[in-house]
């Protein structure tokens, strides 16, 4: 029983690995096609690799604006070594980076307390399911994650087993689900993944049938832009 759950936990090290290179864009072409599948089919993979995405935004945004002491990047990635001495180095490394996001953001909210949160805009275009429908979303990052306000016309309202729901696309085509609701005309969603990696947003016709993917039946959808 041992040797198989340290079989199983040497596999789930190795795939968290190979989620996070693929995040960073370093995983071999040769491996990259089947770790896209197998996320394409898991919900869960889907949830690590949007973690491990946002790690790397993470550290590559706080990199373009501000550069950590050497000093202080030498001892967060030495602790997070310390209390993780089973993780691979790729996975490290990822924890090593938002680690100092963490640790230089306080330096950076002193210098610029006066900045906006960033916002992101999607203007949505009709499929021939709904040819009449238009809409808007404004995204807004919050302490608790991106609110999301999505105004649109020219849907019918769906009530009882009939429903909308909103997705947030990446480029591997990995789906998020941020919402249900019933009328586009005052909608509030929610997303934990940023529109930074995750940049195609559609709305589908739903139904309840115990299936948690999507239906297919885009309604609405369009590109996620910076914007205030």
């Amino acid at each position: 029983m041992t040797t198989r759950r340290s079989r199983q936990d040497e596999d789930g090290t190795r795939e968290l690995a190979e989620l996070a290179a693929l995040a960073d864009g370093t995983l071999p072409p040769e491996r990259r096609a089947a770790l896209e599948e197998r996320v394409a089919a898991s919900t869960e993979l889907a949830e690590q690799l949007a973690e491990q995405e946002r790690a790397v935004s993470y550290a590559r945004s706080a990199a373009a604006e501000v550069e950590a002491p050497a000093a202080l990047r030498a001892r967060v990635e030495a602790s997070r070594v310390a209390r993780r001495p089973w993780l691979p180095r790729a996975v490290v490394l990822a924890g090593a980076a938002v680690a100092a996001v963490l640790a230089i953001g306080i330096g950076v909210s002193l210098l610029d307390s006066g900045g906006s949160a960033p916002g992101f805009r999607a203007a949505l275009a009709p499929t021939n399911l709904a040819p009449g429908a238009r809409g808007d979303a404004r995204l807004t990052k919050t302490s608790s994650g991106w609110r999301i306000d999505l105004s649109a016309t020219g849907l019918p309202r769906r009530e009882g087993n009939e429903f909308y729901e909103a997705w947030l696309r990446n480029a591997a085509g990995v789906l998020v689900p941020i919402g249900t609701f019933n009328d586009g005309r005052d909608v509030t969603l929610w997303a934990g993944v940023s529109p930074k990696s995750f940049t195609t947003l559609s709305v589908t016709r739903e139904q309840l049938d115990g299936n948690q993917a999507s239906s297919g039946e885009k309604v609405l959808v369009g590109k996620v832009y910076s914007g205030d």
